[in-house]
């Protein structure tokens, strides 16, 4: 009796799952695509974004991220968090609105400009939209820890912030408000101090090797956050507003080579350092012609994903954030901060992978793992249940899957498809059979395999990412 009443049971889920799972069929998902690329638009990361119905502006530099463009920034979001929980990173999460008392205290509030979002609330108490957290993370830090012991301490949040641009452009590429993981260090020495630095570089270049992105650490000036040792994270790019001069060995550095361990790390930061790559605001021609030969010298342009500082006592000496030293003494402790643009990544890995009108994901961060698109344009019913049988034996397996139920022509699909960018395809016409079906890559490869085969493909695929 328990047992049929158990079978019961879970006959009733399976139904009602069948029933929701179908908000991945097409035709229910809220995806907004346009036919032709806004005029607005300048550049292809702008115009797919909008295209596809991943963002739609709400005001100038002020994005809604719909359903498909948060699907994989969140994806993007879990590996940058991923990354930072390896190095022993701690995350938390610091409120959008900060009070700009602690701000005056750095002296930070007036220089910071005009692209700081200043505010009051209804008792007239100044506040603003955090542009950055170096000063609330110290607070935080420094009422809380008082000893040498509790050392070192690696922070971070991911989190909206805001800075007034004074011109917003290319979409979420150079906008107001924005997506960003930035993490914050603690040490009691400069040495231990660059010991999180390092670990923190090692931590980024896993990030974006994960994310498909060769991205290169250029010295760089240090800007408005201060300090005195700054590397910015550049994808090449001819879109990008970063001009850079590098010395093109740099790219054949081998991270694969090199683990955790601090040697290590060590050891990879000298072999980026040996070789000439500074952004525009650091580059001497003098240095960059003497120290790189003219074969190897490249001059081109890139976009900065991720940028990371270096800059001791700058906040915790005016803010008295001090700890106890073995010896008895009270020392500044010396920090460090470091940025990856979240949302910008959504943009700047189109930017590196859309070609010949194809946008190529990568596996790690696509929005569903693979794409039914049957032929139904003659309302080819065994086809749709055929669609609906692989859809179902997928989900099953936790493969995510987008199902195309509507009955557009196979060619205006493969458009289509092609826009989104999925990495693989399962295709329901001629050449496709009761055993086999047609499976495709993005990159064009084709093959006829069962949907057994196709499921393990996919796993496969799925556990090297």
């Amino acid at each position: 009796k328990n047992s049929k009443r158990k079978d019961w049971k879970e006959t009733l889920y399976e139904r009602k799952f069948s029933k929701d799972i179908k908000n991945m069929y097409l035709s229910k998902l809220f995806i907004p695509l346009l036919k032709e690329n806004p005029s607005e638009a300048k550049i292809k990361s702008h115009q797919l974004m909008l295209r596809t119905g991943m963002i739609k502006q709400s005001s100038t530099g002020i994005y809604s991220w719909l359903p498909l463009g948060f699907k994989i920034m969140k994806k993007i979001e879990q590996i940058v968090r991923e990354e930072q929980n390896k190095i022993g990173a701690q995350e938390l999460l610091m409120p959008t609105i900060q009070s700009a008392d602690i701000w005056k205290e750095s002296g930070r509030y007036d220089d910071y400009g005009e692209e700081m979002l200043r505010i009051k609330d209804r008792q007239g108490k100044e506040m603003l939209y955090g542009p950055t957290n170096e000063e609330l993370i110290t607070e935080i830090f420094r009422a809380s820890v008082k000893s040498y012991k509790s050392l070192p301490q690696l922070l971070y949040h991911i989190q909206w912030k805001f800075r007034d641009e004074l011109r917003p452009r290319f979409g979420v590429m150079r906008c107001k408000e924005f997506f960003m993981k930035d993490a914050y260090s603690f040490d009691v020495s400069d040495q231990e101090a660059r010991r999180s630095y390092n670990k923190m570089f090692f931590a980024y270049l896993n990030t974006f090797k994960r994310l498909g992105l060769t991205a290169i650490p250029m010295a760089a000036d240090t800007g408005p956050i201060g300090g005195d040792l700054s590397h910015e994270f550049i994808i090449l790019a001819d879109t990008g507003e970063s001009k850079i001069y590098s010395d093109k060995r740099i790219f054949e550095i081998d991270i694969n080579k090199h683990n955790s361990e601090d040697n290590s790390i060590k050891d990879l930061r000298k072999k980026y350092d040996d070789f000439y790559a500074v952004t525009d605001d650091k580059f001497k021609k003098e240095d960059f012609e003497k120290k790189v030969k003219k074969e190897n010298q490249l001059v081109t342009k890139g976009i900065e994903v991720g940028h990371i500082f270096y800059f001791g006592d700058k906040y915790s000496k005016p803010l008295n954030c001090t700890v106890d030293t073995k010896e008895g003494k009270k020392v500044d402790v010396k920090m460090g901060s470091y940025g990856i643009g979240v949302s910008r990544l959504v943009a700047a890995i189109i930017e590196a992978k859309f070609d010949d009108n194809i946008m190529r994901w990568p596996e790690s961060v696509s929005p569903f793992d693979v794409a039914i698109i049957p032929s139904l344009q003659k309302k080819d019913k065994s086809n749709y249940l055929k669609a609906e049988k692989i859809y179902n034996f997928l989900i099953k397996n936790k493969i995510d899957v987008l199902f195309d139920d509507t009955d557009e022509h196979l060619s205006a699909k493969f458009k289509k498809f092609d826009l989104i960018g999925i990495p693989y395809q399962i295709i329901l016409g001629s050449k496709s059979t009761d055993d086999k079906i047609e499976f495709k890559e993005i990159n064009g490869k084709t093959d006829s395999l069962s949907l057994e085969e196709i499921k393990n493909k996919l796993l496969n695929k799925r556990n090297l990412n």
